[in-house]
């Protein structure tokens, strides 16, 4: 296995907002302060590259040339992306065991864990290691 670091995104979902709504003042307050606490000890320790919260409303384009737009979030959707992190970390499972210590899993919040790849599937089907042709030889 190797010990160089990687870059690892958390993706966090929302599954029951209601479940905030039912706390109290204080117990908001309460989950914000772990939260921040334990975003400050990531990025303390030099394991956080970033992040933010995604605002609800959203639009997805697809369609040849993007000539398809909907506006979101939708009804059937059962979870909402909230936000997302990038990591520092030395292994899936380096960064899956940060992911197991967000606070808000308590309250009905899944994060998905995934390595940041170089390339997409397509590019790799080429025999390409990132998004650019290489050079020729």
């Amino acid at each position: 296995m190797s010990t160089a670091a990687s870059s690892y995104l958390l993706i966090f979902r929302e599954t029951a907002l209601e479940r905030y709504d039912a706390l109290s003042h204080e117990q908001r307050l309460h989950a914000m302060r772990r939260w921040n606490g334990w975003i400050d000890a990531l990025v303390a320790q030099g394991t956080m590259q970033g992040g933010n919260t995604l605002d609800p409303s959203a639009r997805i384009v697809s369609s040849k040339r993007g000539t398809r737009t909907v506006d979101g979030p939708f009804a059937e959707a059962k979870e909402l992306i909230a936000g997302y992190f990038l990591l520092t970390a030395r292994s899936l499972d380096e960064a899956t065991a940060i992911a197991e210590q967000c606070p808000f899993l308590e309250y009905g919040m899944t994060v998905e864990v995934r390595a940041v790849a170089q390339a997409c599937h397509l590019a790799r089907s080429l025999g390409w290691e990132t998004m650019q042709e290489p050079a020729s030889a």
